[in-house]
């Protein structure tokens, strides 16, 4: 039987059978298959390494019987020549399909810009951390790199990097070795789940080392501290002068809330998803503090009236910012201060004063240091400071669950006194 369209209309599926071969007798090995629904399928049948192998080459009505058989006939052309053409098709098909996957992977490579995988990783390998770590990671990246956030990671490369490391280490030595740390981390993470293909974080350099500050603020610059802002408006003015009293870290005075707040004043509760260590912090509040909050106006967001959870902040929605500005505003007030004191008329300079070289941070240290002169215990400096393990080291570190809370109290009350007696005797 040859294989025309009369002879193929007319075949059918014998009863009983779920289908059936019916060979062409002019071409070995063309073929073509019924079932029992009545579909029908052109093939070639040949024998290969053995084995009977069958070419599928189309269904009948989409693949006319020409085609079909001019299909088959270069199939059997190629299988004489020592070829096997569905084992051919099924390479093709793989390579195909591995083509498509790599052209995916490319894209999703390719979408998966820096921006995107600060976000990745601080959602999985910063989950965690502290909130405020995973917040200062991403933010340090993202201000370290921003020409670099929307390309693709796996195209950044090491010299990139090191151009950007070293353009902010010019100014800024230690907060580039701050991004540099955090880059690392981020892509060793990254190349290990084969997002990157290395971590270009790896081979780049921050030139010198990083030094530990043992700024102190003598007690004549504290007293300046707490009388210039003793002068500034709110937000800042009583800011300074909170941060100076409680000796907690910036932000965490920054984005106090009422609600941590004692109904009486005498305490603040730091949660955990604010502090640097991960752990709920309780923090005397001093008289002089305790003074200052009280005469605090309760601010509220001046669109829709209501009152702001803030207890620090210039719009009533969000928490005070802007604190290298508010700084020199402070520096400023200092130098004027001094000129008064020196009996010179104090004129408004023709550009900002120069910045005092000490920062912020470094009242905790200066705090933590006079309390060692005033008689208090190392032991419960660090745990006014909320450091994890200070001075106790060890296995004492695991076994030591007294937080000293009475003593804490005690010597921030003793540290507010000494304060407000340098600063009334300046």
């Amino acid at each position: 039987m040859k294989l025309t369209k009369r002879e193929i209309d007319a075949l059918a599926c014998p009863p009983g059978k779920r289908d059936a071969m019916f060979m062409d007798d002019s071409l070995p090995g063309f073929a073509i298959r019924v079932t029992e629904a009545g579909s029908k399928v052109f093939l070639f049948q040949y024998r290969f390494a053995g084995r009977i192998r069958r070419l599928v080459i189309g269904p009948y009505g989409e693949v006319t019987p020409a085609q079909a058989r001019k299909e088959a006939e270069e199939a059997r052309g190629r299988v004489r020549a020592g070829g096997d053409p569905a084992g051919e098709r099924k390479t093709l098909a793989l390579a195909a399909q591995a083509e498509m996957a790599r052209q995916k992977a490319e894209e999703a490579a390719d979408a998966l810009t820096l921006d995107a995988l600060i976000d990745r990783w601080r959602d999985g390998a910063l989950r965690d951390r502290s909130a405020s770590y995973r917040k200062e990671a991403p933010d340090r990246l993202r201000t370290g790199f921003p020409a670099l956030l929307g390309q693709p990671a796996r195209s950044i490369t090491p010299g990139e990097v090191q151009a950007r490391l070293d353009e902010v280490a010019a100014q800024h030595p230690v907060t580039a070795r701050r991004i540099h740390a955090y880059g690392r981390a981020m892509f060793g993470w990254a190349e290990k789940r084969q997002f990157v293909p290395a971590n270009v974080f790896a081979s780049v350099i921050v030139e010198g080392r990083e030094t530990s500050r043992d700024r102190v603020l003598t007690d004549t610059e504290l007293a300046e501290l707490w009388n210039a802002a003793g002068r500034q408006p709110f937000p800042f003015g009583p800011f300074f002068r909170l941060l100076a009293l409680t000796l907690q870290r910036r932000d965490e005075v920054a984005h106090m809330k009422w609600a941590e707040l004692a109904p009486d004043l005498t305490a603040w509760l730091i949660p955990a998803d604010r502090t640097k260590n991960g752990r709920a912090h309780i923090v005397h509040l001093a008289e002089p503090a305790r003074q200052i909050l009280a005469g605090l106006p309760r601010q509220a967001d001046p669109k829709t009236g209501a009152l702001s959870p803030y207890v620090f902040t210039s719009n009533g929605r969000t928490p005070i910012s802007g604190f290298s500005d508010a700084k020199e505003r402070l520096e400023a007030l200092i130098a004027d201060m001094r000129a008064e004191q020196t009996g010179k008329k104090a004129r408004k300079p023709a550009a900002p004063p120069p910045r005092a070289d000490w920062r912020l941070h470094d009242l905790r240290r200066t705090g933590v240091t006079i309390m060692a002169r005033l008689g208090i215990g190392p032991h419960v400096a660090d745990r006014v400071l909320n450091h994890v393990q200070g001075t106790i080291q060890g296995v004492a570190a695991v076994y030591q669950r007294h937080e000293f809370e009475a003593e804490r109290a005690a010597a921030l009350d003793t540290w507010a006194r000494h304060v407000q007696a340098v600063a009334e005797t300046a």
